[in-house]
Formats: C-alpha cells, structure tokens, sequence
C-alpha cells in the first residue's frame, strides 16, 4: 500500500464520486466525528457523488438518511447489508430499493432464523449483532463490536453458515451470511446502475473508495482509486485484496485525509 501523501494530484480533476465503509472509516467509537462529516459536506459541495456501503442494517442506516435538517448525511444515497438494499431520496422521501423480490426475503429470512439457532447451538457465546431487528436480507454475529470473539471461534462461525449455503464475509465488527450474490463491489454497480443509468465498470477511473477491513476487499479488488484508511493495518495479514493507498490517520480522520487530498487543488 502506497501512502496517501503520495496521491497523484493529476487524479483530482476526473473523480466524481466517492464510496466509502462506514463502521471505522468513517465513524470512530462509533460515532461519525465532525472532521468526517464535514468531509462528506466538503465533497458534496464539489459536486462529487457521495455513497457510503456497508454491512449495516438497512433499519440502522435510516436515522442517517432522514435526519432533522442539518442532521441528515449529505449522501446521494446509503447501500447497506453488503450491497442487498439502499435507502435513496426521492424527492423529500426516503425510499428502499431491494436486489430480491419481497417472497425470496421472506423465504430467506425464515432459513437465517434456523441458522442462527444452529450457530448458537454449534458456537456457545456467539450471538447476533445488535443491530439485527433491523435486518432484512442478512444475517450478522457481533465478535468485536461489543463482544471479544478469537480468530478461531470466527472461523468455525463461518463455518456453520458456509455449511448452511450462505455467502459470508466479516467486516471490522460482525461475521455476515446472505442468501444471494452480495458484496459490496456488486451492491456499488447495482446502485449506479438505479440511480444514474451508468455501468460503473466502465468509469472506475472516476470513483474513489474507501474502507477498512475484509467486507471491503471486492472494492479494493475492482477499484482503480482505493484507499484504506490507517486501522486497516490489523487485518491485513488477513486480506488477498489490499487498498492501493493507505492513510496516515485513523477511522473518520483518515476519511478526512481522503477528501482533503480529493478536493487539492479542485
């Protein structure tokens, strides 16, 4: 991973949007810290296209997307649980877009029920993330959000929901399994395709991500412009797919550095 000191400035004038991870990239603590929000301002105001991806609920992500004025994020739009579902405005109203079609969620949600109780059975002390009411096209398990699970019981976590048929990932705080082909890289084509009518593909030169750990790994594969924010030193041994730059700062510092380098010389 290059250092993020050493951004091409040529690169500045031809990007025009932005994906960014959410948990320990652009929040700290848990929080969303007032060097990163105004980043996010800062890149709006620029006209650049702002869209966080994460492995969070579709439920957890709303309060973000449709806060009291001067609350609300300035995102175009918010993709959530790895790419299956995005909150986008229409007009003053929020509304959900889904990748399945609401019988195939219903089916699949009854399955995640079953194996949440198989994982119980099989992996004593794991539990479902918190945030889990507000899922609804995945399953998540909390091994370093508010639990201190090992690499090993992580595993054999994965494990079971492999097992069951599930496509799994983890990101810096939760284990995730879905029925479908979701990750975030296809969860950001699917969303530009909805939102723009354009095949991002095709104008990876023009986009920058930015993320943490491994859920982020098929965007750091794809990305032209990819970055991992400093604190993503801890999974690396973990990662086949590495950022091609890395910050100096951590979690929503680091987004800071980011946009800071973005916007140089605009």
């Amino acid at each position: 991973m290059t250092p993020l000191t050493q951004w091409p400035n040529e690169c500045n004038g031809c990007i025009t949007g932005v994906f960014t991870d959410i948990d320990d990239t652009l929040t700290t603590d848990g929080a969303i810290t007032a060097d990163a929000l105004q980043a996010l301002e800062d890149l709006r105001a620029a006209g650049l296209q702002v869209v966080p991806i994460t492995g969070r609920p579709i439920g957890w992500c709303e309060p973000f997307m449709a806060g009291p004025t001067g609350t609300a994020w300035p995102v175009d739009a918010m993709v959530a649980e790895n790419g299956a579902v995005a909150y986008i405005r229409d007009g003053l109203q929020l509304r959900k877009l889904y990748q399945q079609d609401a019988p195939t969620r219903a089916a699949n949600q009854a399955r995640m029920r079953d194996i949440a109780a198989l994982v119980a059975a099989e992996v004593p002390g794991m539990e479902l993330s918190r945030d889990s009411a507000g899922r609804e096209t995945d399953i998540a398990f909390d091994y370093a959000e508010f639990a201190h699970h090992t690499t090993e019981t992580v595993q054999r976590v994965l494990a079971v929901l492999q097992r069951a048929g599930m496509q799994t990932t983890v990101s810096s705080i939760h284990i995730h399994g879905c029925f479908g082909d979701f990750n975030k890289w296809q969860g950001a084509c699917w969303i530009v395709r909805e939102l723009w009518g354009r095949d991002l593909a095709q104008e990876l030169d023009r986009w920058v991500f930015v993320g943490d750990s491994g859920n982020d790994q098929a965007m750091f594969e794809h990305f032209t412009h990819s970055v991992g924010v400093a604190n993503i030193a801890r999974f690396v041994p973990q990662l086949q797919h590495l950022p091609c730059y890395v910050t100096q700062g951590e979690r929503g510092a680091g987004f800071a550095e980011v946009a800071r380098a973005i916007l140089a010389g605009r």
